[in-house]
Formats: C-alpha cells, structure tokens, sequence
C-alpha cells in the first residue's frame, strides 16, 4: 500500500518539474566535476539526469564556473536532457549572479546557504540580493541551512540564553531549533524581498538521521514550504545508505517531504549515479514512485555454493539501468515491471511465480534446470552455460517489455 502524504505544502515550478503542492517527490542529485569545465559537467548532468535525477546542481563557486553555466544548459538542451539545472551558491552567489547575468538567466533554481551569505548587516543584504535576482529573472530557491556551516550568531545567542535562563537544554537541541529558526527566518526575508510562497523551497540538513528526523518534523510544524530531504553528508558504502535511509524512510513515511537527495560519497573513481539509483530505489521500496524495474535476487546459502545466480542478477541489473532511458520514452509503464533471479529451490519458484518474470537457479545438488515463470505461469525451462542462460533470460525480458506494455 502507498503511503499518504500528509504533510500539505505550497507547489513550486523548477523547470518544467513541479515540486510539493502534492506532486510525486522528485529526486535530485549532483555533480562533482569542476563546473568550469563546462562539456565534462554536461556529460555528468545528461549521465545523472538519464539514471532518474530529475533535478541536478552543479557548484557555481568562481567567475569561470559562473562563466560556463550557459555551456552547460546549451549542452545539455542539445543532448535532448532538460532535467533543470540548479545553481549551489555560496559565500559569493549575490556577486556571481550579478556579474554574471546569463548564468543567473540558464539556472532554473538558485540553492542559497543563509549561514554562508555573509555575517551581519552583510548577511541579509547579500541574501536578499540574491532573492531580487531570483525576482527579476522568476527563477524559485532554495533555502538551504546546513548544520556544518550554520550561522554562529545565532547560534552562540542560544546558547548563551540556555546559559542565562538554565534552561538545561543539550546542544544538539539547541543546534536543531537554530536550523529550524534560521530557515523560518530566511524564509520571510525571502518574501520581504519579493519572491513569492510559490518560489521558496526549504531544507535543513545535518549528518546525523536522529536529528534529521527531529529538526524535520519540527520543520513541517512550522512551515507549508516544500522540503527538501537529505543528510549532508551520509558517508561512504553500506554506512551512506543505511544512514541516508534510515532518516529519510522514517519522514517519507510520515508523509514529510518533497524533493530528497542522498549524498553518498563515492568510492575514488567510482560512479556518481550510484547517488541517484539509491534516491530511486529508497522512493520505490516506499511504494512512493516507480523509476525501473526492479530485481529481486536472493542472498545466497549453502544451498547456493555456485556463484551463477548472482552473476546472473548483477547482469540484469546492469541491463535494466543500462537500457530504462530507452525504454522509458517507447513503453508506458516499464518501470513498474518486476524481475527475480533466485538461487535455489527453497523460495525459488515462489518468488519467481510472484515477479513479472522470473528465473530459478538450481542449488548445490539440484537438476541443472532453471525453471522460468511469467506472470505466474511456468513458461519454459533453461539450461547451458552461463552465458547463454544469460541471453536466453535477456531475450525473454526484451520479448516480455515489447508485447506487454503499450508503445507511447
């Protein structure tokens, strides 16, 4: 059963995407190429953008990468990709949007950090230069406070009455009430200085899922912005999705949320849409949205000495990712289709019986059969090599897509 969305809020347009206002939560990501190289960043953003970002930052941190945000969007429009292109900005964004005003005409949102605008009287006039930029060219924000760069003054004043009235409060509480108040308080800067409700998009992120989960909740008590959810930095691997899930799973639940981002930290070398797969996949596990067919593959015993199934299920994966783009634009529907690769007769058969196709491999001293199902029925059974299991379960994915979802 789908969850409900209870938390209500304001819609804003990025682009052609709506976010909030009830629309599906949409996923975003972003590059970590260096911006003023504007073709390796497009290709990133095309990359990201086909693995199901729906929405991708890049850093506009120095004049060059300001320079090169037109490139980019060009690049990216001539590819046929026009997922939105949101420019992250900080310490200098009201200079570069200003300097640089056919960067601040090719973003289609502007994330702004209000505990890196400057401090002071500086503060929210640097911040509200940026909001006037985003007036004259109705481009939305995002509101985007970090627990890592939050703004001291506030912060200190916190802690100093918590001192002064021994209100016995802890730090991470006082840090968590500090997120919250910064971004309320942002937000009606942000209005005072022209931008509409319909423009503002609001987040608060720290690294800890606790205190995620408590700053957010407080967050939708106190706000109808849409809300954007993500650690700010969940870490590497296993310790990157479990923590990025475990926060985001529990307010998606609660019906809090509007845009997510996981920022998992890739391996040295490793592949930036892993990021964007996972923001998918936590969406479907959820029953949230649909992105892609998904694989069910057992885990593996000591029925399962051979290593078979397993190969077989990374390369269906691997197939799936490599081909949604293409099948996502021909057959409406393809992305709810499910498919299980399993390694034993124990849950084999049923779980095989239950996906939209489905292969059982046989286990240490089992037949070398490998019974298929569609759609519940017993269709065919494989045998060979590896690689031509491979195929002939290939074929029967690419037969089943062609003749069961209808053309757009």
């Amino acid at each position: 059963m789908s969850l409900v969305k209870l938390h209500k809020t304001v819609g804003v347009k990025v682009g052609s995407i709506q976010v909030g206002g009830g629309a599906p939560i949409v996923v975003q990501s972003m590059t970590m190429t260096d911006t003023a190289d504007a073709r390796a960043t497009a290709v990133q953003c095309i990359e990201l953008a086909e693995a199901g970002s729906e929405l991708v930052r890049v850093t506009v941190n120095l004049p060059e990468a300001a320079a090169a945000v037109p490139e980019i969007k060009q690049r990216m429009l001539d590819a046929g990709c026009t997922a939105p292109l949101i420019g992250d900005f900080h310490y200098n964004g009201h200079l570069l949007l200003t300097k640089f005003p056919a960067c601040a005409r090719a973003l289609d949102k502007y994330r702004i950090n209000p505990g890196n605008v400057g401090t002071g009287a500086r503060r929210d006039e640097q911040f509200s230069t940026i909001c006037r930029v985003a007036v004259d060219h109705n481009r939305p924000v995002r509101i985007g406070v970090n627990g890592g760069s939050l703004n001291q003054e506030l912060v200190l004043a916190k802690m100093q009455e918590n001192t002064d009235r021994d209100l016995g409060r802890s730090s991470e509480e006082i840090v968590n009430e500090c997120m919250v108040l910064s971004a309320v308080e942002s937000t009606a800067l942000a209005i005072e200085s022209g931008l509409r409700k319909d423009q503002i998009i609001i987040s608060c992120k720290t690294s800890r899922p606790r205190d995620l989960i408590a700053v957010y909740r407080e967050l939708s008590r106190r706000t109808d912005q849409p809300l954007h959810l993500g650690l700010t930095e969940a870490g590497m691997g296993v310790k990157g999705l479990v923590w990025s899930a475990s926060a985001m799973g529990v307010l998606l639940s609660e019906g809090i949320g509007d845009t997510i981002r996981m920022s998992l930290t890739p391996r040295p070398g490793g592949d930036r849409r892993e990021e964007v797969y996972a923001a998918c996949e936590l969406l479907q596990a959820l029953g949230l949205r649909s992105f892609s067919p998904s694989v069910t593959a057992c885990p593996g015993c000591g029925r399962t000495t051979s290593s078979t199934f397993q190969e077989l299920a990374e390369r269906i994966q691997a197939y799936v990712r490599e081909m949604m783009p293409q099948w996502k634009t021909h057959y409406d529907g393809v992305e709810t289709m499910t498919l299980a690769v399993m390694g034993c007769v124990v849950n084999g058969p049923g779980e095989s019986k239950a996906a939209n196709i489905g292969i059982s491999l046989p286990g240490t001293g089992e037949a070398p059969n490998c019974p298929v199902f569609i759609d519940g029925r017993h269709v065919d059974t494989l045998r060979g090599t590896y690689e031509e299991l491979a195929a002939q379960f290939q074929r029967l994915v690419d037969d089943y897509i062609e003749h069961t979802y209808a053309r757009r």
